[in-house]
């Protein structure tokens, strides 16, 4: 049998499951390493406050250690919330010991502003755990805390970086936050063996990131129990974590949970959206009436992932829905990737929708906009005469800026949207749904209706 990777978090418990090893066996679980736990503290916390924190005893932390590391083995580890200096000593004790990698995520203080490390187990921290860690992700204001440099501008950060290296650790990640930041990107700062690598990806403006340093050392840890090297397996907790960002929890009265699940529950989807495209192109395929819905540019039916975050994660014909003699006949088998135009307006209404996840474009007549509208489907539009130039000269970004004034002008993600085209562009209709098999029926009645063979 093949070992799995297993990965140890050395942390505190979050009662309201965003945080602590909570978020962090999540992220194991999600990036397919078995997960251990050493708690260090037991904290009552929610998304709000963190109103009490009992510390575990350090010999009882030892003994947790040394239990695993005796019967299972532990290929990585992090650390989380270390409360007392004393539970610091312990733990860098015990990765002395053993040996084994260690990602350091200096937590200092809860979302919520509740003390998670006391003062003066800061300097044992520093002087005790920091020169044993494989990787230390600070964020900017723990990073400012270590380095006693004011952090506001990238180059700050670099020196931060610079400065917390030099106790030791063999690379540092700066986490910018909201500090490091551009307009559109949150970027983090990568020193490793001398060199600056700069991680960026897009910010969304959210409170579901409670829990976003954990899981995000919490994947470091994860890749390098499978052996990544360090710049890889930064690089990969970049991605997870961004996705866990915008597809986070809206629970709780103040900052919810990331969701680290998201990137496993993608991939657990990808063969049944594979399949319902499968099944939707057969029905299209044997309903001869479907052939006079075929646009001039041919036709494609898409459906995306629960967690989409681009054109990548949603599946359609390789090459088109083409008209034929008797009928229509797909190009090439369902693929994730194959579409742009169909798949921007999938996740365009996917963002005030999450549950509408799929999509057809359909010739555009006057006829067909009625058969809609007397089947009691949502039927909206949008004019492309009214696209802001500085959205017209961007390659691609009509299609999202027309299904969102779509759904303004509905007040919900409609069932059908429309233009009537533009200079060079041909007038559409898009078919919108749950999956890719009920856009499909509904394209099949649209078609059997204006051929007048519906029953």
């Amino acid at each position: 049998m093949v070992r799995i990777p297993c990965a140890l978090t050395i942390a505190g418990s979050d009662s309201g499951g965003g945080a602590g090893i909570q978020a962090d066996l999540k992220t194991f679980a999600a990036l397919g390493v078995h997960g251990m736990t050493a708690i260090t503290s037991i904290t009552a916390q929610n998304t709000v406050a963190v109103t009490a924190v009992q510390d575990v005893d350090p010999e009882v932390v030892r003994a947790q250690i040394e239990a695993v590391v005796e019967d299972i083995g532990v290929d990585a580890a992090k650390t989380g919330m270390l409360h007392t200096s004393e539970i610091i000593e312990v733990v860098a004790e015990e990765v002395e010991r053993h040996g084994f990698p260690v990602v350091v995520d200096p937590v200092m203080i809860a979302k919520s502003g509740a003390a998670l490390l006391r003062p003066e187990a800061k300097e044992t921290l520093v002087r005790r755990l920091l020169p044993l860690a494989t990787v230390v992700t600070p964020n900017a204001m723990e990073a400012e805390a270590i380095s006693g440099i004011k952090i506001e501008t990238l180059e700050d950060g670099r020196r931060a970086a610079e400065e917390i290296a030099s106790l030791g650790p063999r690379a540092v990640v700066v986490k910018g936050g909201h500090i490091l930041q551009t307009e559109a990107k949150a970027i983090d700062i990568l020193l490793h063996e001398g060199e600056f690598t700069l991680l960026e990806a897009e910010r969304y403006e959210t409170k579901t990131d409670h829990g976003t340093g954990c899981s995000f050392s919490a994947a470091i840890a994860a890749e390098l129990a499978k052996g990544r090297s360090i710049p890889e397996a930064v690089g990969v907790a970049k991605v997870f974590v961004n996705r866990a960002i915008r597809y986070g929890l809206q629970i709780g009265r103040g900052h919810g949970p990331l969701n680290p699940m998201a990137n496993l529950y993608n991939e657990a989807e990808r063969y049944r959206v594979l399949r319902d495209v499968g099944e939707a192109v057969r029905l299209l395929e044997g309903t001869p009436e479907v052939r006079a819905l075929v646009p001039e540019v041919q036709m494609n039916i898409g459906m995306a992932l629960p967690y989409a975050t681009g054109p990548d994660d949603v599946a359609a014909v390789v090459g088109r829905i083409v008209r034929m003699r008797q009928g229509v006949r797909a190009s090439g088998c369902p693929e994730f990737g194959a579409s742009r135009h169909v798949a921007r307006t999938i996740l365009a209404v996917m963002r005030f929708d999450p549950e509408v996840r799929a999509g057809m474009n359909i010739r555009y007549s006057e006829e067909a906009v009625k058969v809609c509208q007397e089947l009691g489907l949502t039927v909206s539009f949008y004019d492309r005469r009214e696209e802001p130039r500085e959205v017209k000269e961007r390659e691609g970004m009509t299609t999202t800026w027309g299904a969102e004034q779509a759904v303004r002008r509905a007040g919900r993600v409609p069932d059908v949207i429309y233009h009537l085209g533009d200079w060079g562009k041909e007038p559409m209709i898009t078919l919108l749904g749950r999956t890719a098999l009920e856009v499909a029926e509904r394209a099949v009645e649209i078609a059997k209706r204006l051929s007048g063979t519906s029953a």
